[in-house]
């Protein structure tokens, strides 16, 4: 037993030494990082001022002491310089949607979007275009929610199966490219044909998901969804401009879903 105890003990003050020894084990001092000074000019508007007008207010910060996409240089303003600043995020995994805003001219999700690391440009941010404003970079989605609520987004079928719906991988694909859609409405609002006309027309997202369920070979009721089309404005005033599908930050492409029920009004 004691020569056991005095092998360890050698041992362990072989490490110490060792350990010891090492030139700067904890010594070194962490590298500091240059400063990085980026303007951001931001949207702001409040409704319980209404003597003071939309306006661009501008914030410097490090980027050097923020992380790499907008909603975190976002975080770190309403944190560290302005808390009155308001805007929606959530998952910050470009999942939700709640952070879609318009970024340098492009709807998109701040939590995507990258910051331009060139210090000498400004970084413009708005909210969602032609769109009432709650406060700041807020949008009122209340019209947008509620045409998505009207194509009846869910799967109607009268046949009930004893366990479930059946279908063959060939139907689930033509899914694909549409169900991965999260409601961040930055396609609806990047169309002027939605601008004009959004209390008529459904606008790319309401769309899309309106042929997502067209597509699905379990709903049965394809000819009501297509009936819902049969008039000048929910569908047919699509002028396909694709900015629907150039903007869509999950690489979407509504803009061949709405010409997919074109296409199957036009067989019929």
């Amino acid at each position: 037993m004691q020569a056991l105890t005095s092998r360890s003990l050698a041992r362990s003050s072989r490490s110490i030494r060792a350990f010891s020894t090492s030139p700067g084990r904890w010594q070194a001092e962490p590298l500091q990082k240059p400063v990085l000074q980026k303007e951001f000019k931001i949207y702001r508007w409040n409704p319980d001022e209404p003597a003071k007008k939309p306006h661009l207010q501008s914030y410097t910060i490090d980027l050097n002491q923020t992380g790499p996409m907008i909603l975190d240089a976002l975080i770190k303003i309403k944190n560290e310089i302005d808390p009155t600043l308001t805007f929606r995020r959530s998952c910050r995994e470009g999942i939700c949607g709640s952070c879609a805003m318009n970024i340098d001219g492009q709807n998109t999700l701040a939590c995507l979007c990258r910051i331009d690391r060139n210090a000498s440009k400004d970084s413009k941010i708005y909210p969602l275009p032609h769109m009432y404003i709650v406060k700041d970079l807020v949008p009122d989605l209340t019209l947008f929610y509620k045409q998505y609520k009207s194509i009846k987004p869910y799967l109607q079928n009268d046949n009930v199966p004893e366990r479930e719906h059946l279908q063959s991988p060939e139907d689930r694909k033509k899914l694909d490219g549409m169900y991965e859609c999260i409601l961040c409405a930055c396609c609806s609002t990047s169309c002027p044909s939605y601008w004009w006309n959004q209390d008529e027309y459904l606008g790319p997202a309401a769309l899309m998901a309106a042929y997502r369920w067209i597509a699905d070979s379990r709903d049965t009721y394809g000819a009501q969804r297509k009936e819902h089309f049969q008039n000048e404005l929910s569908l047919f005033r699509c002028h396909t401009i694709f900015n629907c599908s150039r903007t869509c930050p999950k690489g979407l492409n509504p803009a061949k879903a709405i010409a997919e029920i074109k296409l199957a009004l036009a067989t019929e």
